[in-house]
């Protein structure tokens, strides 16, 4: 696997697959050429496909052809390929010291050169189609199976959701009206548990709701903490009109108050905040800590499932920086929203 993972890094896969076709090219043609120019040729002929393919597949495929717009990718296909083909043409005739006119022998030479090219570039764009569309298939597959799970985890863990709020309504009219406080905690975890159930079954969210979440949550966080721990949020005035993927967030933030540190001398700081800015979400979660201390929660959804989750959920849409440093923690993540 680790070898493997090697040759899909550094393409090497891909240069195996040209030198092949450039020995095989230059085996079966070479004596066509004048002697010493084969090798040149051969090159020339090679890097030439080489640039159409490349262009084809990771330019016009990806920006043109996926984003629908099939007219300016099929002009701009045709107009590469004959482009190309005439191009090598004349360097061809270059290196071989002979004179070139295009219009000579015109049908010949588009039957040579132009429609081979066209066949050639073709296979490789349908090759680059299926191998999009099957890793396409395999990540929905990821995610189906990583959403049934975390539903299966959810399940075993719920309890019976009418039961615990009508038993949170009970205690809420049991506590003394004078007791504002109490009062406004459990008010702020019924929220967080509604949100937990209700809102989250849907694949997106309003940003708002989820920051709403979040606030909730470091409220009831900070009852926990005394005067010597420093916690605070900071929300973007134009951090709305926007969903994103719910509960994505808050594991960042739990990690943060499992890990914060316990100095008596020395600051202990949890700074959350979140902005828009050119279309992107930017989420900052920073917080004090214990010299040598693990980041990896030993409960919850941890910091790799969140890695993974985003690579399944914004694949090449994401992301993410940690710094761990002796005593700090600072995590950034930064979210395509279109």
């Amino acid at each position: 696997m680790k070898a493997e993972r090697v040759i899909q890094r550094y393409y090497l896969h891909h240069l195996l697959g040209w030198a092949l076709l450039f020995f095989g090219w230059h085996f079966f043609r070479y004596q066509d050429y004048p002697a010493g120019k084969g090798w040149y040729i051969t090159f020339i002929k090679v890097a030439d496909l080489a640039l159409m393919v490349y262009l084809t597949n990771y330019v016009l495929i990806p920006r043109l052809l996926y984003k629908k717009r099939y007219w300016l990718f099929t002009g701009l296909f045709i107009a590469l390929v004959f482009t190309f083909s005439i191009s090598k043409m004349y360097v061809e005739a270059a290196l071989m010291q002979t004179s070139f006119d295009i219009w000579d022998r015109f049908k010949v030479r588009v039957y040579d050169n132009v429609i081979p090219h066209f066949l050639l570039v073709s296979t490789g764009a349908a090759i680059k189609l299926l191998t999009d569309h099957a890793r396409a298939q395999r990540r929905l597959g990821e995610m189906a199976k990583e959403k049934a799970e975390t539903e299966l985890n959810f399940l075993k863990s719920q309890l019976n959701p009418h039961f615990l709020f009508n038993s949170l309504n009970t205690v809420y009219f049991l506590i003394d009206k004078q007791n504002a406080e109490a009062r406004t905690t459990l008010l702020q975890m019924a929220g967080l548990l509604r949100y937990q159930l209700y809102d989250c079954n849907s694949p997106a969210i309003e940003i708002e709701k989820e920051v709403h979440y979040l606030q909730d949550y470091i409220r009831l966080q900070e009852l926990r903490k005394d005067n010597q721990y420093e916690v605070g949020i900071e929300v973007g005035e134009q951090l709305e009109g926007f969903r994103i993927t719910p509960l994505l967030l808050i594991p960042f933030v739990e990690n943060a108050f499992k890990h914060i540190s316990h100095h008596t001398n020395a600051r202990n700081f949890i700074r959350v905040a979140l902005q828009r800015h050119n279309g992107m979400l930017l989420f900052t979660v920073e917080n004090s800590k214990e010299q040598q201390q693990s980041t990896e929660p030993t409960g919850g959804i941890g910091l790799s499932n969140v890695k993974r989750r985003l690579e399944l959920l914004y694949p090449g849409r994401h992301t993410l920086q940690i710094w761990n440093n002796s005593d700090t923690f600072k995590i950034e993540l930064n979210l395509q929203l279109s």
